[in-house]
């Protein structure tokens, strides 16, 4: 399956998620830089972390405005996979995407480290090579991952299984309401999550649970 990386001024994740990508599908992805407005026919589109345009305004706000998003949001309508990572999903909040909001870690301090993830919705295409409720490890590198949402759009996440990816074990690393670390649109094809499952996806990293993911979007995944 083929695979596109956004490039964005500030992003700083997308040799990462090029390399992951790479190496689990064995084709590198299309780069599309932020004035394209339009995306080779892919199966994949992933907007890789970072701090686009230095994190000015609100974290993602000028990126969800270029006109690469609109290209991006007319894949998506057609159900063509996008993934955000980090800045990605911040990005894809700003764009209208995916509900909420991505708020200052509760510290108020930059947080790098690893935490524990829950997976906690397998019948989606990014996660049908993990086990229901597996946990698994992924680092996390953030100032601003506290995700809100407003009661109404929380309990629509939460009852219709949009809540992918739950903070676990006590490693919220940044306050997010009811521990959410990754959720998805209505429709299942847009996944916005703040941890980086392409830093942990070969020994040389120091383990491979972020593999499932991308293996499950490329279709390598059983």
């Amino acid at each position: 399956m083929k695979s596109a990386v956004v490039l964005l001024p500030g992003l700083n994740r997308d040799r990462d998620m090029i390399a992951a990508l790479t190496k689990i599908s064995g084709t590198a992805p299309v780069t599309v830089w932020q004035t394209d407005t339009e995306i080779p026919d892919v199966d994949l589109i992933v907007i890789p972390g970072g701090f686009s345009y230095g994190d000015y305004l609100r974290c993602g706000a000028i990126a969800a405005r270029m006109p690469v998003m609109r290209a991006i949001a007319e894949k998506a309508e057609k159900g063509v996979q996008v993934m955000g990572v980090c800045n990605g999903f911040q990005i894809l909040v700003e764009a209208g995407l995916l509900p909420g909001a991505l708020m200052r870690n509760d510290h108020l301090k930059f947080v790098c480290r690893e935490v524990k993830l829950r997976v906690e919705n397998v019948n989606t295409s990014f996660t049908r090579g993990y086990a229901p409720g597996q946990i698994i490890r992924s680092p996390v590198a953030h100032h601003d991952g506290n995700y809100f949402a407003d009661p109404e759009t929380l309990a629509r996440l939460e009852g219709n299984g949009r809540i992918v990816f739950r903070y676990a074990e006590g490693t919220n690393p940044n306050g997010a309401i009811n521990d959410i670390a990754g959720i998805i649109n209505e429709r299942g094809n847009v996944l916005g999550l703040m941890p980086h499952p392409e830093n942990l996806i070969e020994p040389a990293h120091g383990g491979t649970d972020g593999r499932a993911l991308f293996e499950s979007a490329l279709g390598i995944a059983a």
